[in-house]
């Protein structure tokens, strides 16, 4: 019997797992509460079943996929805090068992939002489950992105393998498959920041043939995977500047490094929030290189 499974909230991400998992017969609940129509249209077209927060309570698994803010992903364990029970069970097998419900935080935080977040469950009212997501939501041509997994009870997430997702667990406490996010998250994402600023910075100066004649000729494989990253960048980068102060927290002992991605965070939050042109300057000087190569 397929467990039923909950997933807040609908962005992208929730609503890409939560699509293939529907189409493999599996019930996923969600809840809409605060949640604007645009949210609403993916829970549907997800085949998500909007319930209240005492029914996503009762779900076999809860996937807490929200935005990276620290904020948000402890505030949504402790929003449903008050509603889980060991007697809130959505299958007969879980319940003859009297097993809790899993709780995975799937987001991007650092091992100690982590670790808040798990304090923030009543003791006995839920299995806690440390999770981390690298790549992009699932699509139809069967790409999927990996769960990582990690804590005590974390291979009991591994039957969700049965049902269209990749998991894998990875050893160590409650906070290793975060590190884990969060180191490659922070090669891939500030390295589209480094490239970013100098992209835009080159543009500025008058350099960018020039720079885009460099890349081609002792970089390409990198300019290439620029070119797969950084067009997508501005319409993300909003929920980036949450990421990236996280991974500024896992690296707190090292200021340099700290400082790094404190420094990735504005950049990403410059370019959510302006000026105009910041993204058609990226795709031109992109371009430029896809029309030398046609």
């Amino acid at each position: 019997m397929p467990p039923v499974v909950a997933i807040i909230a609908q962005g992208a991400m929730g609503a890409g797992i939560a699509a293939r998992l529907t189409e493999r017969g599996v019930t996923v609940l969600t809840s809409l509460e605060g949640r604007g129509e645009a949210s609403a249209r993916r829970a549907e077209a997800a085949g998500m079943k909007p319930v209240v927060l005492p029914e996503i309570a009762g779900a076999d698994i809860i996937l807490s996929i929200v935005p990276p803010a620290e904020a948000l992903a402890l505030a949504l364990a402790q929003r449903l805090a008050p509603h889980l029970a060991p007697a809130h069970f959505a299958s007969v097998d879980l319940a003859a068992a009297g097993t809790p419900p899993i709780y995975v935080d799937c987001n991007a935080v650092s091992p100690d939002t982590t670790r808040r977040v798990a304090a923030a469950l009543p003791e006995g009212s839920a299995v806690f489950v440390d999770g981390g997501i690298i790549g992009g939501p699932p699509q139809p041509d069967g790409y999927t992105p990996v769960l990582y997994v990690a804590g005590p009870e974390a291979g009991r997430l591994l039957p969700l393998g049965e049902h269209g997702l990749d998991i894998r667990v990875t050893p160590g406490p409650i906070g290793a498959a975060s590190a884990l996010k969060l180191s490659y998250a922070g090669i891939t994402k500030d390295l589209t920041a480094l490239a970013t600023a100098m992209m835009l910075a080159a543009t500025r100066s008058g350099a960018a043939p020039g720079l885009l004649r460099e890349l081609e000729r002792s970089q390409p494989e990198l300019l290439r995977w620029f070119g797969g990253m950084i067009p997508a960048m501005p319409d993300k980068a909003y929920r980036w500047v949450g990421e990236m102060r996280e991974i500024a927290d896992f690296v707190e002992p090292d200021a340099g490094a700290r400082d790094l991605y404190l420094g990735a965070a504005r950049l990403f939050a410059q370019v959510a929030a302006g000026p105009e042109g910041t993204a058609a300057t990226l795709g031109a000087f992109l371009a430029a290189q896809k029309s030398r190569s046609a």
